[in-house]
């Protein structure tokens, strides 16, 4: 394993520049964060998000007769329901 470069950084000057230290981390730099002289944090990258897996193509129907929906569900709505949705 190589050597990586290390900034460290205190804390006021962390804030003004976190943009930058950010894309240092995601370079590969290490960044520590100091309070003072000491040491109190670490920006270190993610690991990249993981692939999403190849999955079966989504088809029509496929739940078909798995769900039942009652009928009333298409019916109209009566007058007095409807007026409730009308501003």
């Amino acid at each position: 394993m190589g050597l990586r470069a290390m900034i460290r950084v205190k804390m006021h000057a962390a804030k003004t520049t976190l943009s930058r230290l950010v894309l240092q981390a995601q370079a590969g730099e290490e960044v520590v964060l100091m309070r003072g002289n000491k040491e109190v944090a670490r920006i270190v990258p993610l690991d990249p998000p993981p692939s999403v897996p190849d999955r079966a193509p989504r088809s029509p129907g496929r739940l078909r007769g798995l769900i039942d929906f009652d009928d009333r569900l298409f019916d109209p709505y009566p007058p007095t329901d409807q007026s409730q949705w009308d501003h």
